[in-house]
């Protein structure tokens, strides 16, 4: 996972911008960060999360797919939740999810925005 700080006061910036492919793995990008809340642009092509992996964080994460596709799982739930453009979804806090599959044919451009009650 590489992580970069593209945080820019009043400075236009483009969500598609600086996306190179093919991806050797997801690139986390923040957008905007404060005491409670994180915003993310996260860049997956092909990616998944380990078999053995799985998501738990201490914040709720509220996600939104710009583009491309996705399979989320989450452990309490037996199917995979299919993540199309403009679909969005909050994940509670300690819930456990994976990345179980995102498309190769073109990069999956998320937002991610992390946040404490």
């Amino acid at each position: 996972m590489r992580r970069k700080h593209l945080v820019h006061a009043m400075k236009i910036q483009n969500l598609f911008s600086n996306i190179s492919t093919p991806l050797p793995a997801e690139v986390f990008d923040t957008l905007l960060q404060g005491r409670m809340v994180r915003l993310e642009r996260i860049v997956s092509h092909g990616q998944a999360s380990p078999s053995d992996f799985w998501y738990q964080q201490l914040e709720h994460e509220w996600v939104v797919l710009l583009s491309g596709s996705a399979g989320l799982r989450f452990e309490d739930e037996g199917d995979t939740v299919v993540l199309r453009p403009g679909d969005y979804l909050n994940i509670p806090a300690g819930t456990r999810h994976r990345v179980e599959w995102t498309t190769a044919q073109q990069p999956t451009v998320w937002l991610a925005l992390h946040y404490l009650d």
